[in-house]
């Protein structure tokens, strides 16, 4: 069984309430999108979800579909929570999502009452929990009447498997809707999930963070670093390995020159906040105070530790917020 740090709480994570409601989140949270699945080494994941915790990390991502091969990072994350931390379920926010497909047939994909709710019984039976705290709706489904997902979220809640509503993916219009069928059900909607980083900043156009304050929802970022592009793992073009490399989500064809060029810029930016580069890009996600929490993904207990630096210097003054802005823009 793992023993936590006894000064897990002292080291200087910052907790950020969620919204309007009861909950705080640490303002960073442990993904297991990657490195997690059945492909991966287990006594890494382990390493990785101890760090985490002694770090003050407590809040866990999941989703149904998370691998390789799909439902494996939740198998895997059941098995080092019942092994080794059960005794600490209750300091732990565990998430998970249905939305993309999970098995065959027209009933393993999307948004339907019939999807999510099987969904959910297999992830609670996956990683052994008797509930989860935060259930989302991966993505939004056109096909699908949206009272029915979310009324089958809030009934999901009602029926004790789930704690908290949440949605990800969601743009503006779609969240608000979402929100106002869980206030009717008494299920107030606690989070959106969305992408969001230096080059992406779709949300900012779309209103996104304000929709879901007047909302009372919180808000947590996935790909802060743009899938490793906020990093100093591109200032010379791509290494054998890398998400580019390997053709992830992250194209060789969208690394260009100029982006490059930006990256180093805003390279030379972090060094003179005595920062790397990655840990500028989570400190600008979370800037502005409106968003709740970023999620990191990691591949070593180091990295994690890395990320979690940024609790020394989360601050922008704004010359450097300026300058950001400068480059972002081209100028």
């Amino acid at each position: 069984m793992h023993k936590a740090d006894e000064k897990r709480y002292e080291n200087g994570m910052v907790y950020r309430r969620c919204g309007r409601s009861g909950l705080k989140l640490p303002i960073v949270s442990l993904g297991l999108w990657h490195n997690f699945g059945s492909i991966d080494d287990f006594e890494n994941q382990k390493r990785m979800i101890f760090k985490a915790f002694d770090l003050g990390i407590t809040h866990f991502d999941l989703a149904n579909n998370y691998g390789p091969v799909p439902g494996s990072a939740e198998e895997n994350f059941g098995r080092i929570l019942n092994q080794e931390m059960k005794h600490y379920r209750d300091e732990m926010i565990i998430s998970t999502k249905a939305g993309y497909v999970m098995w065959e047939g027209p009933y393993g994909d999307k948004g339907s009452r019939k999807y999510l709710t099987a969904s959910l019984d297999q992830s609670l039976k996956r990683m052994k929990l008797d509930y989860v705290d935060i259930f989302y709706h991966h993505r939004p489904d056109d096909e699908t009447p949206l009272e029915e997902t979310m009324d089958t979220i809030s009934d999901l809640i009602h029926q004790g498997k789930a704690l908290y509503a949440g949605i990800s993916n969601y743009k503006s219009e779609k969240a608000k809707e979402a929100a106002e069928i869980l206030k009717r059900n008494r299920t107030p909607l606690l989070i959106n999930q969305f992408r969001y980083n230096m080059f992406d900043k779709w949300s900012e156009d779309d209103g996104l963070l304000e929709t879901l304050e007047k909302a009372g929802s919180g808000s947590i970022t996935f790909s802060p670093l743009a899938q490793g592009l906020l990093s100093d793992k591109y200032l010379n073009g791509i290494p054998e390995n890398s998400r580019a490399s390997r053709n992830f989500f992250l194209k060789k064809d969208s690394i260009t020159e100029e982006k490059i060029e930006k990256i180093r810029k805003l390279n030379k930016i972090a060094k003179e906040r005595g920062q790397t580069l990655s840990q500028m890009a989570l400190c600008w996600n979370l800037r502005s105070g409106g968003l709740t929490s970023v999620l990191i993904g990691a591949h070593t207990p180091e990295q994690i530790e890395e990320n979690v630096k940024i609790v020394d210097k989360l601050a922008f003054s704004s010359d450097e917020l300026d300058a950001i802005e400068g480059i972002l823009g081209g100028k």
